[in-house]
């Protein structure tokens, strides 16, 4: 399918051939016949991205501020890698679409194929020819009404419009000031009229306030002085019950223009993007009351109304933003609004890049409403499974004789684009078959950039490849386990990111089909515990291996803060963060222990309010006597190093700090060890020891028992935490319970 893409680095917009996007449950999968491009959030983020490195960071200090810590914490080559990662990234824009829908995800009994829809949401109602939309994101056209794809597109900004306007406490009768009458202001103003309300309008561009009259304003005006007459002509002398600033602009001038056409204790509501520097005499002497319009309603940013369909009560949160898109779909069949004369602009999706120069003002044309159109479907069928595919090279010129591992890769996130996907590379000892991503421009970029064969948005595709013999899984962790089973059954070898899976029940079934199907088959599972092979620790175990006596092993992690909504913190997603990250440490610990562990404790750090989930103290008995502590909290600096550990025993003493310092101490003697420049905490090595096995045909580097015993030890831990009691860890008859093979 085609999708506009924009580059983060350059600002380029380039359309390009993505594979259908993965129908995920909850959602619907939409063929998009019109899509608004916005004048104001498109063309900030289109300027922004096309800024020079040096004018990026004018722009944002904060972003400098990260990288210069980066460069304090991990070394420069490190943290230029990272730079250059995220610049070099490509965004999907848009977010706001109108059109059919061709396939319903599962939990969802309210939409039909063959619906007529609106669509909104930033990363959702993108700029393609097909889109996947959650439920709560999509709004039912009426059935029957006579409205067209192109106005029905219009609706996402009409629920911003509708929510600035609730916001306001704008009612029957009320006199309302709209500063701001471009496309946002237009829509603004002919709401507020189908509410009953007298309507004052005022924009510098004499254009837009003529057909804000047009359109139904009572009056308007194109300079400020004016307006001020014009406010208090309609209102007595006593000044407007609400203004709506709609105006996109650094300047503060409309929050002062809005307190002074205000009567007293009038409401002021921002809904666009405007300087804030309030003037506070004119606030005080008025009692004003000053609100932020947060997009298009209660839901917003809500991951959990988003993304997992948990509607609020009607009874308690009358509005939200699916129902502002209903309402604002509702009034378009009424035909209480007109929106053609706001169409100034069409652009066929081929041709999407001349949108982005007109809104930004390269080609020096008025413009207000830009849409993107697309071809017509000639059926329901062009999902279809061959569109969820895109080739990128011929076979021939990807195919390495003289090597027989295929990597086929699920996920293209972050970590993946950052860190793994280029240790991968690097090695070059693996054929680069396909990537498969839930979004399909992810899974292009990921492919265009690092040389895979074609992309994928269906992993079923890679699955039944039979030149793919080995999976690579970078997916959020509730898809891990899974993936994993369905890999294991295709026959593949895997690499598996960290967590393996997030329940014991979970475990358990890896187990089982690991000891049924691949310990037969020869086929490997590993998951990515790189620290263990980093080469600091690969020296700091050659000099542990010489202690011949319980070790007591300290490592301290400064994790850093993350918001209690990331998704690494959503227990049915990332599992939370001892899971998704701790396990890291436990497996480090295991690993120079060189034995199972059989008790966990976990004891939370009482730290009032957003830290108290993050911050925990891992206590480990192992088999052999030694014993571990981790010290997990997110309480701390950034600037600070992230990982220290230390290890004493047998009258030696080990150091090792954030992998770019190693002291080793026995003796008296001391062995030192720095890297200034770059952080290696193993990732190409640990992607060497697993390609190797696979061509000798031996063990996993990780031992399966390891990877059991770190997991369930993980899980445990979790246990303990809430009940505030050690755990025991039986892994040896966690296996015996669940592996019927002799592995």
């Amino acid at each position: 399918m085609k999708q506009a893409l924009q580059y983060s680095g350059s600002g380029d917009v380039v359309v390009a051939d993505v594979p259908v996007p993965k129908l995920l449950t909850g959602c619907v999968l939409v063929r998009i016949h019109a899509s608004l491009v916005s004048a104001g959030t498109e063309r900030a983020a289109s300027e922004f991205a096309a800024k020079s490195l040096l004018q990026k960071a004018r722009v944002r200090p904060d972003l400098v501020r990260e990288v210069v810590n980066k460069i304090r914490r991990d070394g420069l080559f490190s943290a230029a890698a990272a730079v250059r990662s995220r610049l070099d990234q490509s965004v999907a824009p848009g977010y706001s679409s109108a059109g059919t829908v061709v396939a319903v995800g599962s939990g969802i009994p309210d939409i039909n194929v063959g619906d007529s829809v609106a669509c909104a949401g930033a990363g959702y109602a993108v700029h393609a020819e097909y889109a996947c939309v959650p439920r709560l994101l999509v709004a039912r056209i009426p059935r029957d009404a006579r409205i067209s794809f192109e106005e029905a597109a219009f609706t996402t900004v009409g629920a911003v419009a509708l929510h600035g306007i609730r916001l306001a406490d704008a009612g029957l009768g009320d006199t309302v000031a709209v500063i701001g009458l471009g496309l946002l202001g237009q829509l603004t103003v002919q709401l507020l009229k189908a509410a009953g309300c007298r309507v004052l309008g005022m924009d510098i561009v004499p254009a837009r306030a003529k057909l804000a009259a047009e359109l139904g304003a009572d009056a308007v005006s194109s300079s400020e002085s004016d307006f001020r007459a014009v406010c208090f002509e309609h209102s007595r002398g006593h000044g407007v019950d609400a203004v709506l600033i709609t105006a996109e602009t650094p300047s503060s001038a409309p929050v002062q223009l809005a307190a002074e056409v205000a009567r007293e204790r009038a409401v002021v509501v921002a809904v666009g993007t405007v300087g804030m520097e309030i003037e506070r005499r004119l606030y005080y002497e008025k009692e004003l009351t000053f609100r932020i319009s947060r997009s298009y309603g209660p839901g917003r940013y809500d991951s959990a109304y988003e993304q997992k369909g948990r509607d609020y009560p009607i009874g308690y949160v009358r509005w939200t933003e699916t129902r502002n898109m209903e309402a604002f779909l509702h009034l378009l069949a009424s035909r209480k609004l007109a929106l053609q004369p706001l169409i100034s602009h069409r652009f066929p999706i081929t041709n999407a890049p001349a949108a982005y120069e007109l809104i930004k003002g390269n080609t020096g044309e008025a413009f207000l409403g830009v849409l993107i159109v697309y071809p017509d479907a000639s059926s329901g069928d062009e999902f279809a499974a061959h569109r969820s595919v895109e080739v990128l090279q011929p076979p021939h010129t990807a195919a390495r004789a003289d090597n027989s591992i295929g990597i086929g890769v699920l996920g293209a996130g972050s970590f993946a684009m950052s860190t793994l996907l280029p240790a991968i590379k690097h090695t070059g000892n693996a054929r680069l078959i396909a990537v498969c991503a839930a979004n399909g421009q992810r899974s292009r970029h990921a492919a265009q950039k690092f040389g895979f064969r074609y992309c994928a948005t269906d992993e079923t595709k890679l699955l039944d490849d039979p030149e793919i013999n080995t999976i690579v899984i970078a997916t959020r962790h509730n898809l891990h386990a899974p993936q994993i089973l369905s890999a294991i059954t295709a026959g593949k070898h895997i690499f598996c990111e960290k967590p393996l899976c997030l329940t014991e029940e979970e475990l358990s079934e890896i187990v089982r089909h690991y000891c049924e199907i691949a310990v037969p088959h020869r086929t490997l599972l590993m998951v990515g515990f790189n620290r263990r092979f980093a080469p600091m620790v690969q020296r700091l175990k050659a000099f542990t291996d010489g202690i011949h006596e319980p070790l007591a092993l300290h490592y301290r992690v400064n994790a850093g803060y993350i918001s209690p909504d990331h998704w690494t913190n959503d227990i049915e997603i990332g599992g939370g963060r001892i899971l998704g990250e701790a396990c890291h440490f436990v497996d480090l610990l295991t690993f120079l222990a060189a034995s199972p562990i059989i008790e966990v404790r976990a004891t939370t750090v009482r730290n009032p309010g957003q830290y108290s989930g993050d911050n925990v103290i891992l206590s480990l008995q192992f088999a052999n006597g030694s014993s571990g502590t981790i010290s997990y909290l997110s309480s701390g600096d950034r600037t600070a190093s992230k990982e220290r550990l230390e290890i004493f025993g047998g009258g030696a003493v080990a150091i090792l700090d954030d992998f770019r310092y190693l002291e080793l101490v026995r003796h008296g003697r001391k062995q030192i060890s720095r890297s200034r420049f770059r952080q290696d905490k193993g990732h190409r090595d640990e992607w060497r020891a697993f390609t190797a096995a696979i061509n000798s045909g031996g063990k996993s580097p990780i031992p399966f028992e390891d990877l059991i015993s770190t997991t369930l030890a993980t899980l445990k831990a979790l246990d303990s935490r809430a009940s505030g009691e050690p755990v025991a860890v039986d892994s040896a008859g966690f296996l015996a319970a669940h592996c019927s093979s002799n592995s």
